[in-house]
């Protein structure tokens, strides 16, 4: 089994003051976090299109994050890469104590999370909900964790109410910050209508915006297409989406 090493010494390499990278060297752990967050889609996009191949190579970006994250800090003198395995390792045992431990069964990831949150001085049921989480993504963690203190509707017939409410509250208002508030509950709400209904807002909007594609990318085909007028863009937008809706059954 490969381990680390080689890529580890490459790293160290190129962050070397004297003989390294000019760009590795110039990069910092703010500069280097919207790569990580990239990497980790282009993992999701990978598992998504079924590509191993490319979920290879992808997960190999996405380890170079972490050791780059760690070279960095090692330098800093905060923390070096077997820490952060150290870490994980013992997380995990500590997260399955009917593996690794004496007891009977799991008590549940989540409760066992909630547990390791007591430990901290933000003691809040959403502590630790990272802010850097895509929006839909930390709207439904915050909403799930709210939940399991008894914050909730007890079934989808109160968030589709709120769609509703939140709508009517956006259409009466003109200022633009008050608009981009009333969007911010709006989308808000519709994702709280996608957890009542036990769907991840995430997978429902990336499957909207594949579908989104697939026909934009058979309609603008038409020859003058930017040409045509909106009821005739709108005409092969329609025949293109039920062509797609008969090949799928």
């Amino acid at each position: 089994m490969a381990d680390l090493s080689r890529l580890v010494a490459i790293m160290r390499r190129l962050r070397d003051p004297e003989r390294g990278c000019e760009w590795d060297r110039e990069q910092s752990f703010a500069t280097i976090a919207p790569y990580t967050i990239e990497e980790a889609y282009e993992v999701a996009d990978a598992i998504a299109r079924g590509d191993m191949e490319s979920l290879a190579d992808e997960l190999g970006d996405l380890q170079l994050q972490v050791v780059f994250h760690s070279q960095m800090a090692g330098e800093a003198g905060h923390f070096a890469l077997d820490d952060v395995i150290d870490r994980i390792c013992d997380k995990l045992e500590r997260r399955h104590p009917h593996i690794f431990g004496e007891a009977s069964h799991s008590p549940g990831w989540e409760e066992l999370k909630a547990a390791e949150r007591k430990e901290h001085l933000d003691e809040s049921a959403l502590a630790g909900v990272a802010l850097a989480l895509p929006a839909l993504e930390r709207a439904a963690k915050l909403q799930r964790r709210a939940a399991r203190t008894g914050f909730d509707w007890p079934d989808a017939s109160g968030p589709r109410a709120k769609i509703d409410e939140e709508l009517a509250e956006l259409d009466a208002e003109s200022d633009h910050q008050r608009m981009l508030e009333e969007l911010g509950d709006l989308l808000f709400a519709v994702v709280n209508l996608a957890r009542h209904l036990d769907i991840e807002p995430e997978a429902a909007l990336r499957e909207a915006n594949r579908k989104f594609e697939q026909r934009f990318r058979a309609i603008e085909t038409a020859p003058g297409f930017v040409e045509l007028s909106l009821d005739e863009k709108e005409a092969l937008w329609v025949t293109t989406k039920s062509a797609q809706a008969d090949s799928k059954a």
